[in-house]
Order: structure tokens, then sequence, then C-alpha cells
């Protein structure tokens, strides 16, 4: 039966390009019978990512049938997970993000996780000298996902050993690692042709402080203006987005990858609190810019208090 890999609904690039990476390791190295599969449409990096490497777009899947065997990347956190998860046969996990909890399996797993700043680090080393017989697709794609979660270097989740990969990776594949960043954020700050709810809901974690439930949204961008010019129809579309997912506010944080800052739209009250008790913020104005503010992994979550 043929094992599926994917990562975290709302596929970034690194849920998008790791499980095409680990499936491809398995089925070409370890001769298993793998498939690489998204929960959603990929971003509009991802798909940058997949037509410069010329690499099909794996299906996109709902839900699994019982016992289906899979393979988790890239998160470990069923909320970001099809709703049947623990009737599924999981079969492993990769990840990079601290332990939530809340997965069943069906027996002892391998599992890795890493404090690194990217699943797709974390997977070449895995491969260890079997990495070097990726073909320059695999390649770009492992690279495309580093450089994407460290937004070339700019990160703080950003360590020694992913820059190290992405460097080798890049010499082998004869690119110059700016340029083609720029490409791929150019890719990713190209947001014209998606609703106010996509733009909600494109890069998009659930987390719950203290009994409130937020939806924490990041828009990783090298033209803020864009996002930001629309911040009072987006303020309206998370009345909506919040009401549908079920959460009781959606924070959403406008990354300008090129200033390393971010922008919080502060569209009520309790959004305000919110940024004054978690970044030491004075608001005033729907928007307050955090200075030096780019992950949410690291400086958004772990800071949020209501």
């Amino acid at each position: 039966m043929t094992t599926l890999v994917f990562g975290h609904k709302s596929p970034d690039t690194d849920s998008t390009g790791s499980p095409i990476l680990w499936s491809w390791y398995l089925n070409e190295i370890k001769d298993e019978q793998t498939e690489p599969v998204l929960l959603g449409e990929p971003n509009t990096e991802a798909a940058f990512m997949l037509d410069n490497w010329d690499l099909p777009k794996p299906r996109i899947i709902e839900d699994l049938a019982a016992d289906t065997p899979v393979i988790i990347v890239d998160t470990n956190n069923p909320a970001e997970l099809p709703a049947s998860i623990n009737d599924a046969d999981i079969r492993a996990i990769i990840d990079h993000h601290k332990l939530v909890g809340g997965l069943e399996t069906k027996g002892p797993i391998d599992i890795t996780v890493r404090p690194l700043a990217c699943t797709a680090t974390i997977m070449v080393d895995l491969m260890g000298e079997d990495a070097a017989k990726m073909p320059d697709a695999i390649k770009g794609a492992a690279l495309t996902c580093i450089l994407s979660d460290t937004l070339e270097f700019r990160s703080p989740t950003t360590t020694a050993h992913d820059r190290a990969v992405a460097e080798r990776l890049a010499a082998e594949l004869e690119l110059d690692i700016s340029a083609y960043a720029a490409d791929m954020f150019a890719a990713k700050s190209d947001v014209s042709s998606f609703s106010d709810a996509e733009l909600i809901r494109m890069d998009s974690k659930e987390y719950q402080v203290d009994g409130t439930k937020f939806r924490v949204s990041v828009l990783e961008t090298t033209a803020p203006d864009v996002v930001l010019d629309r911040k009072a129809s987006l303020a309206a579309s998370m009345v909506d987005v919040a009401s549908e997912d079920g959460v009781d506010q959606v924070l959403l944080f406008v990354v300008d990858i090129l200033n390393e800052e971010a922008t919080l739209l502060v569209p009520n009250d309790l959004v305000k609190t919110v940024a004054e008790k978690s970044f030491d913020a004075t608001v005033d104005g729907d928007a307050v810019v955090l200075p030096g503010v780019m992950s949410r992994k690291k400086q958004i979550i772990p800071n949020l208090k209501v």
C-alpha cells in the first residue's frame, strides 16, 4: 500500500517541498512506495518552486481513509492535519517545531524533531551520503525550502547548519543565493489574485492562549504596502474567517522581509491588548510596526499574551 507523505494545511514552501524531497528518497533510495500529497493549494512561492524546478504539483487531499499509511513532515500538530489523522497508520514524523501532543500511533514509529530552521535541512542530514544522489530538481526543492524558512538567513530561526546546507546545495546547482531568493520572494509577494480570506489563511496556524483561540497568520513579503493597502477589507474579512474557522480572533502579521520587521493589523481592542502585552508595543491606530519580528515560531507565538 502506498504511503502518503504530507505536511500541514495551508502548505507553504517547506510543507510542499519536503514531502517531495522525502518521497523521492524513500522511493529511489529505500525502494519503498510513497506519494507526496498536499493538504491544500500551495502558496505562490511554493508554486514558483514547482514551476522553476519542473516538479509536478502533488495531488491535494482533504481526508484519509482509516489505516492509510502516512508520514507527517513539517508539523506534529493535529489541528494542522486531516481530521481523521489518528485513524491513519502514522509511520514517521519529521519536524522542526515544538511537540504539541495529540497524535496517536498504532505502534512505535520513527520520530525526528530537531532544532533547525527547516524540515528539508533535517531530511538532507537523514539521507547522509545518499543526499549526493539527489537530482537537481530535488536539490532545488530542498534549497528553496531552506531559503524560504530562513528568509534567506534573516530569520532568527536560522542556524549555522541550515546556512551551510543551503550554501552547499546552491554551489552544487551553480546558483547565486541572493538572486534566486529575490525571485522566490517576488513570487511570494504577488498576492494580487488572492481574496482577503485566502490571504489570511495562506500561512496560518491555530494557537490558544489562556482560553482564547487565535488564528495566527503571517504574510512574508518584499512589498508590504501591497498588503497593507488592503487593511480595511482584511480587517473586515478577519471577522468572517474567525467565525468560519471557530476561533476567537485572527492575528495578521505582515512581515517585511527586507526591512526585517512585522506590521500587526489592529482591528479591535483585543488585538490592541495582545500587541501591548506581547510585544511591549504602543498602539496608536489600526496597525503597529514591530521592529525585528520575523518568525512566528520563535518570536510571535511564544510571546502571545491576552
